[in-house]
């Protein structure tokens, strides 16, 4: 009589079936298919790679294992473990401005060196921990007065600058007065305060795109938003604690940058206005280098307000910077259009930008020169030159159409668009936009206060957004078409940026990154899996991801952001909306 081996079988079955069930219930990986993967796509960690942050260790941020190939429908599936950015400062880390292995290594840094960009090699892929007690943002308008502290529980700030209202803890929250250095009766007076000192100045008319340097916590950007003007708020990251991260959790535009020893990543002729209040920035310094990028980002005509101690005060050392400014800005043909000081004891002086090039030619000394090298208008990581800017050859004296007119009727003077190619695509995205996007996806809309598209073109996007109550940061990438100028022309604000490169932002800073054909694309350059790290760090919990391009590619994707527990769901097969939610990687074990 034979032994039956059915049972046997069962049981050892059985034994691997719960054995497999105990271990997808108590680990951190999540495994899926990567349909288009080939086997030598994989990820191998380096166990030697450089720590880029002091104190945070990113070297061994997650684990990728091949797993098995199926010969029937050549499936490759990958495993995926995130770890958390560990150490002091993990929570705010910024990779390119954080990498203090490199810092320590600078030879000068008196040229603001130690504040510009560092980027660790290779990129870092840990996940940035969230804040104790963290929450979803005060709605806007709201937010723009009050923010969770929680959120940004930074209390430096608040000690430091409590005698000029900057910033004030109340309770749970961060409470913005509208102060500042300069506004000492408010922000609004200030903005008024402008406004009778040169009447030409019309807000939300003939200035549209502001450049304020210096910000603070940005609530002269902030006000200006009710008037119908962007403002591209920036400040390096230093000893004001947190200052644009607060700016950004209030729903403010602003961006983490320093005028050190490389252009700003502005194109050149872009911004209506420029506004600097006690930004402490040395014009002056190294033959004039800081005042001649602003000329360089400065709209021919447009006009630089400086509100500062030398305007209007006539000690020593205020005379001295005053009479230095008054030599510079004489020998750019800059000129005085208005100075005035008001019943604050603040003054301000407004210069004018030429809009020809014969005041340039007419200098008894060529000094500084005009430059002679063919610029480079997308710059990035490109160094501060002693010359000035060339005046644009095309419609020079034509200042942009009145706002908001412009969006659609745009003069580019800095490069070239034919009329009718701009006219389809600002078309195009409005279609998308309104019988996709806001009806079709599920995007809660009403909870996005600030938009990044990852490829911006034209701007198309963000045009076709402009009714409603957010603002988009229009990321132009290095290896695409430049088409910054034709986004700023439009009215319109946005950056340069290398998408395999960490951005100049703090963690958790917008509620929805947008990628048009293009997440395919950078793939080809570098890691993937490194920029899925960095939308993660960019968008709030709760925020969003939208992107449109092949299935191929939306499939890649889709299996990634399921492995950081982003909800995902696909649509008309060639959309994918996914949602971050609060979900971290567990702290290991010690």
């Amino acid at each position: 009589m034979g032994i039956s081996v059915q049972p046997v079988v069962v049981l050892l079955l059985s034994t691997i079936l719960i054995t497999i069930t105990v271990y997808l219930f108590t680990t951190d990986i999540v495994t899926f298919p990567f349909p288009s993967f080939t086997p030598t796509d994989y990820y191998t960690p380096n166990p030697k790679s450089p720590v880029p942050h002091q104190n945070i260790d990113v070297s061994s941020n997650r684990t990728l294992q091949k797993m098995k190939l199926n010969a029937s429908s050549l499936e490759v599936v990958e495993q995926l473990k995130w770890d958390l950015c560990k150490g002091a400062g993990s929570v705010d880390y910024i990779p390119c401005l954080d990498n203090f292995a490199a810092i320590k290594q600078l030879k000068s840094r008196r040229h603001m060196e130690h504040r510009e960009r560092h980027c660790p090699e290779p990129t870092p892929t840990c996940l940035v921990p969230l804040p104790h007690n963290y929450k979803p943002p005060v709605p806007w308008p709201k937010s723009r007065d009050m923010v969770w502290y929680d959120n940004v529980p930074h209390p430096k700030l608040v000690e430091y600058k409590k005698e000029q209202n900057w910033v004030i803890k109340t309770g749970e929250y961060l409470v913005f007065p509208g102060g500042g250095t300069q506004f000492k009766f408010g922000v609004t007076h200030y903005v008024e305060f402008i406004e009778k000192a040169l009447p030409s100045i019309k807000w939300g008319k003939n200035i549209r795109v502001v450049l304020d340097v210096g910000c603070g916590v940005a609530s002269f950007g902030g006000f200006l938003l009710d008037k119908d003007v962007i403002t591209m708020s920036f400040a390096p990251k230093d000893e004001h604690e947190a200052q644009i991260q607060f700016a950004l959790e209030r729903g403010i535009p602003a961006t983490l940058s320093v005028i050190g020893t490389q252009q700003l990543t502005f194109p050149s002729n872009a911004f209506d206005l420029i506004h600097c209040a006690r930004c402490r920035v040395h014009w002056d310094a190294d033959g004039g280098k800081p005042l001649l990028e602003l000329n360089r980002v400065l709209r021919p005509g447009g006009f630089f307000i400086w509100s500062a101690t030398p305007v209007y005060r006539d000690n020593d050392r205020d005379t001295k910077i005053w009479n230095a400014m008054v030599s510079l800005t004489k020998s750019i043909c800059w000129k005085v259009v208005t100075k005035t000081v008001d019943s604050s004891g603040i003054g301000l002086v407004i210069y004018q930008k030429p809009t020809s090039e014969s005041c340039y030619n007419k200098r008894s000394t060529q000094d500084p020169p005009l430059c002679d090298k063919k610029e480079v208008n997308a710059s990035w990581y490109v160094p501060l030159a002693k010359c000035i800017s060339k005046l644009p050859s095309r419609n020079v004296q034509s200042w942009p159409e009145l706002w908001p007119k412009r969006l659609v009727s745009v003069k580019p003077q800095s490069i070239s668009v034919e009329a009718e190619k701009l006219k389809k695509d600002t078309e195009k995205w409005s279609a998308i936009v309104s019988d996709v996007y806001l009806e079709s996806l599920a995007v809660n809309w009403s909870s996005v206060r600030n938009v990044m598209d990852m490829n911006a073109g034209f701007g198309g996007f963000a045009a076709a957004l402009i009714n409603r109550p957010l603002w988009v940061m229009n990321v132009v990438p290095v290896d695409k078409p430049d088409t910054l100028s034709v986004v700023y022309d439009r009215g319109l604000i946005g950056v340069y940026h290398d998408w395999c490169e960490s951005l100049n932002t703090y963690p958790r800073t917008y509620d929805l990154l947008h990628s048009s054909f293009f997440l395919g694309d950078v793939s080809q350059r570098c890691e993937i899996v490194q920029v899925a790290a960095e939308i993660d760090r960019i968008v709030r919990p709760g925020g969003y991801l939208v992107v449109q391009d092949t299935m191929e590619t939306i499939k890649k994707i889709e299996s990634i952001f399921g492995s950081l527990h982003w909800s995902t769901k696909i649509y008309q097969d060639k959309f994918l909306v996914g949602r971050k939610g609060f979900w971290r990687p567990a702290e290991p074990e010690l």
